[in-house]
């Protein structure tokens, strides 16, 4: 989860303003197509996966940055400096955690655990940096947490159970993330951090995955997932990004947990159980209430706020 979130746009040019709105909206559904690309997989090996991914990925961002900046490549992405470094350090932790979720619990569960992000990111704000955490945004997290007591108490085998933890790992590492962020006060363009969250994924995850057993029809999935599920969706949001404001934003992304386990249901029949559904339902409730309500307090106001897909 990262990006370069500035300034809300401005209302006299409704053009660009829903063209913007259309590029988040487009992200939000690459980025929830993870679980369904990860589906069609033949291999359940996480560490392989997120290798391929990752390679295909950076590639593909590398191309972008090249097409974009020319010569000016790398100044761009030594840019980033070491606060993009090691925040692109915590987004590579997504991508392990957002994998390793999928191939052990439902997809439904993964994202609607990891929708939790922003409520993770507001208390890693308030026990790091200080920031003040609104009435509301409490109570969400009081309530989200009883759902997702509510979806742990159906997960009853041990997979489906540490699936579930490593989907709130994604949570854990976009709050790390951001605290890196507003720590050092850095503004740091997505792409290049990106980039340099998939090179960090490389070496360990090569180490760790043993013998490679990818087929071609698998390779054609992950280059899909690569370029397309990242690549485009984070390329799509930072566009995005330079016209509507954080809070538009957020909103918006809130498409990715919602899309994603729709894709599985309706397309594969993967059902998500009812404790995934009843937890899920209260989970989803409480971040977007307070979404809505954060919105509803600073409409006249912009604010920077990381976010990408994992």
């Amino acid at each position: 989860p990262s990006a370069r979130f500035v300034i809300a746009s401005s209302p006299a040019d409704p053009a660009r303003h829903r063209r913007a709105v259309l590029f988040m909206i487009v992200a939000a559904v690459c980025w929830s197509s993870g679980g369904f690309l990860v589906r069609q997989l033949s291999i359940t090996n996480a560490w392989e996966i997120v290798f391929w991914r990752s390679l295909f990925m950076s590639a593909f961002v590398a191309g972008v940055l090249l097409v974009m900046h020319g010569r000016g490549m790398p100044a761009a992405v030594r840019a980033a400096g070491w606060p993009g470094v090691i925040a692109g350090l915590f987004l590579s932790g997504t991508f392990f955690f957002f994998i390793g979720s999928l191939t052990r619990t439902t997809v439904a569960n993964t994202f609607v655990l990891m929708s939790m992000s922003p409520l993770f990111a507001a208390v890693a704000a308030w026990l790091f940096l200080r920031e003040r955490v609104r009435v509301h945004t409490w109570l969400a997290i009081a309530v989200a947490l009883s759902g997702v007591l509510v979806m742990f108490g159906g997960a009853m085998d041990a997979g489906q159970l540490t699936g579930n933890l490593l989907a709130l790992g994604v949570s854990v590492c976009f709050a790390a993330q951001l605290t890196v962020l507003r720590k050092f006060h850095a503004t740091v363009d997505m792409l290049p951090m990106v980039m340099i969250a998939g090179l960090w994924t490389l070496v360990p995850a090569y180490l760790l995955a043993g013998p490679f057993a990818a087929t071609g029809r698998d390779l054609a999935w992950l280059l899909l997932m690569g370029c397309v599920q990242l690549g485009i969706g984070c390329l799509l949001a930072t566009a995005a990004s330079r016209t509507l404001s954080a809070t538009e934003l957020g909103l918006l992304a809130l498409l990715e947990p919602i899309l994603g386990p729709i894709w599985v249901w309706v397309l594969m029949g993967e059902h998500p159980g009812p404790s995934a559904l009843t937890g899920g339902a209260i989970v989803l409730s409480a971040v977007i209430a307070n979404q809505l309500l954060g919105a509803w307090r600073s409409r006249a106001t912009a604010a920077d706020l990381p976010l990408a897909g994992p």
